[in-house]
């Protein structure tokens, strides 16, 4: 028997995830790491803790499936996206802490050159000037950090987003190497040409040299120290695209951990958006390359650990849905869940959180609601410009996540969307992305085998009740929360 092992590298912990060659989840280890929060707005990890919670959780899965190394076709890499790393190449050590996708360190600098570059930014990435992407993070390791500097002088400065920081650490080559899909996603890659921008590249005082060969996200590369060979390599929400076998034009998907990821297969030609969506390589292989448009959502599940350790509202993320249960409706309360600035299609950084229509008979199952239905009007507010800026008219929506356990959640977002919601059999559906690039690459399978491969565990159909007036009325507190920091 051939296996595949997947990296699931993300926000919060790493994972290992074994299938087997017929996508059977065999084995999961999964180990969480610290956060770091050095100042307001600011986020990190440590490398170091990134790579050794990876190894381990590589050593538990292959250790508690009681298998060999030997009897894995290949290893896939899926990835946090935008987070940086920056490297030395000779001592292989980080220079700084990693830089994550969340942080807003540099929303100063972002919001000064969009009057100036956010069309060229636009037009070259398919993204937005914004604190989110990793070319606004190297050019602060590069202004900040001292030791950053001197190994650029020297010529050792490596940067990377986390699949090449793993690639890096687990292959017995060091290679330097990145994923278009993840390439797609520093603000500094050209999606039309398919190559890092010289013009994007001086703006940023990033050279090439410290910068990643970009690779297909279905391709072998050298043997890890394991063993094995790395093959698929692509972002979580790209990884994810691909492990729910969205393969056709129009396919979407939503994923609802930390925060809501939506994207929509848009076919082989990138569909720039005018209205504030992202536009981003979904996957490429020597026989392909598959755009996608994409709209972020910066905090769902956080939402949930805010209810819980922020407010001391619940006690476990599984209480939301039985407390949101008690009440037949939100009582009047409205929720903006803008805790660290607002996502698609707004791009607001300064926007804040906000809850409105408290009164003395609001309960905490009223405040538990709104928050959930916020994520679900969010998710409906980008699905309803994907359609309008795309032409193409949704029949369901595909999802995975912690978040979507949440069987209330799902009604309510069947009912918002008036379409089903279809949730997958298979929770690790980033990870079973990442797989199938892998097992692609070693010929275990080929994408018309993969079709017929996913299974739904429920799909939630809509009820009739499209909660409009209870939309039309979030929309109002959402603008309120937007104008608040002005």
């Amino acid at each position: 028997m051939n296996y595949v092992l997947a990296i699931d590298q993300g926000t919060s912990s790493s994972k290992a995830v074994l299938f087997d060659q017929e996508l059977y989840q065999v084995a999961v280890a999964q180990e969480e790491f610290k956060q770091i929060y050095p100042k307001p707005g600011w986020v990190e990890h440590d490398p170091r803790d990134i790579i050794l919670s990876t190894m381990s959780t590589i050593e538990r899965v292959v250790s508690d499936a009681r298998i060999s190394f030997r009897e894995i076709a290949a290893i896939g890499i899926t990835n946090q996206r935008e987070t940086v790393v920056a490297w030395d190449a000779l001592t292989d050590q980080p220079l700084y802490n990693a830089i994550v996708w969340q942080d807003r360190r540099t929303a100063g600098r972002c919001k000064e050159i969009e009057s100036s570059y956010g069309e060229l930014i636009r037009r070259k990435t398919g993204l937005k000037p914004d604190p989110y992407f990793s070319a606004t993070k190297m050019e602060w390791l590069l202004e900040n950090v001292p030791s950053v500097r001197d190994a650029a002088n020297r010529g050792r400065l490596r940067f990377g987003t986390i699949d090449s920081w793993l690639v890096w650490n687990l292959t017995r080559e060091n290679l330097h190497v990145c994923d278009f899909s993840n390439a797609s996603r520093t603000m500094l890659f050209n999606i039309e040409e398919l190559k890092w921008d010289n013009d994007l590249l001086n703006l940023f005082g990033v050279k090439e040299e410290y910068l990643p060969t970009v690779v297909e996200s279905c391709k072998l590369l050298g043997p890890s120290i394991y063993g094995p060979r790395i093959g698929g390599m692509a972002g979580d929400q790209q990884a994810s695209l691909f492990g729910q076998t969205a393969f056709q034009t129009g396919d979407a998907k939503c994923t609802y951990g930390t925060g809501s990821f939506i994207l929509m297969n848009t076919g082989k030609k990138p569909k720039i958006s005018e209205h504030g969506l992202l536009t981003t390589i979904g996957w490429k292989s020597k026989e392909e390359i598959v755009y996608a448009v994409e709209g972020s959502i910066f905090a769902t599940g956080a939402l949930i650990s805010w209810l819980k350790d922020g407010l001391g509202i619940i006690d476990a993320p599984s209480e939301t849905e039985s407390l949101a249960r008690e009440v037949a409706d939100n009582g009047g309360v409205f929720f903006s869940g803008a805790l660290t600035g607002l996502g698609a299609p707004y791009w607001n950084s300064s926007a804040r959180g906000m809850m409105i229509g408290l009164t003395r008979g609001t309960r905490k199952a009223h405040i538990v609601r709104a928050v959930l239905e916020y994520i679900a009007f969010r998710t409906r507010e980008i699905l309803d410009l994907m359609e309008e800026e795309t032409g193409i008219r949704l029949n369901k929506l595909l999802v995975d996540g912690g978040v979507t356990r949440n069987n209330l959640l799902m009604e309510m977002q069947a009912n918002v969307l008036n379409i089903p919601v279809d949730r997958s059999l298979i929770k690790e559906t980033t990870a079973l992305g990442a797989a199938m690039l892998a097992g692609i690459c070693t010929g275990l399978w080929d994408l018309e085998s993969l079709k017929n491969k996913r299974i739904s565990e429920v799909v939630f159909e809509p009820s009739g009740d499209r909660m409009e007036e209870e939309f039309r009325r979030w929309k109002e507190a959402l603008k309120r929360s937007m104008n608040w920091a002005n």
